[in-house]
């Protein structure tokens, strides 16, 4: 069985639906941010990083997000969330879920996470009022360039959709218009929807 931790309003969300859309056998356990869960000996000697996502397999433990959802994806190959034999079609679904791994994340984080860069309060304040400038830009490209429709791959489901999905409900916290970008606002509602992302959502507020 797989074990998932994570915390609310994080990139694992991206993880948990992925799991549920998989069905997989899978527990998820809830790590507190504000108790600072992330940083115990306990969660540190599962994720010496001490961030989330982790996902504790039969054969050790996966961080970073697009490395799980592509583990979730291989494993489950009958639930068909990437195109796995396609070499060249995989690498599109993971260059784009690096993209918003290594650049839409990091633009978001710069709102609350300005410490991992700077040390002064003025660069804090720089950081945080540039988000909404960045986060608009990332969506903007996704869907004017790598937003194919009606899923981010095309009529295939595939491991991006989450992602972008987790992603997406960060942008009213961010002060970004989702309707600017009509595709992933039509993408986030048909997401809303879905029964495994009903059930997840459902979870994390118990």
């Amino acid at each position: 069985m797989l074990k998932l931790y994570y915390a609310t309003g994080t990139c694992a969300l991206a993880t948990y639906i992925t799991l549920e859309e998989a069905g997989a056998d899978y527990t998820a356990e809830r790590l507190s941010f504000k108790d600072n869960q992330q940083n115990s000996p306990d969660y540190l000697a599962i994720n010496p990083k001490g961030r989330v996502p982790a996902l504790v397999t039969d054969r050790g433990v996966l961080t970073e997000t697009p490395a799980m959802l592509a583990y979730i994806a291989q494993t489950f190959p009958k639930a068909k969330l990437a195109p796995l034999d396609d070499p060249f079609d995989f690498a599109q679904v993971q260059s784009f879920n690096s993209y918003l791994c290594s650049t839409v994340h990091i633009n978001h984080a710069h709102k609350m996470r300005g410490a991992r860069w700077a040390t002064q309060e003025s660069s804090f304040a720089d950081m945080k009022a540039m988000v909404p400038k960045t986060m608009g830009a990332c969506f903007a490209l996704i869907e004017q360039k790598m937003f194919r429709g009606p899923w981010v791959m095309g009529d295939q489901f595939t491991i991006c959709d989450p992602y972008l999905y987790t992603l997406s409900t960060w942008l009213e916290g961010d002060s970004v218009d989702i309707n600017a970008t009509p595709k992933i606002a039509d993408h986030f509602k048909r997401m809303s929807e879905r029964p495994a992302v009903r059930k997840v959502m459902d979870a994390q507020k118990a």
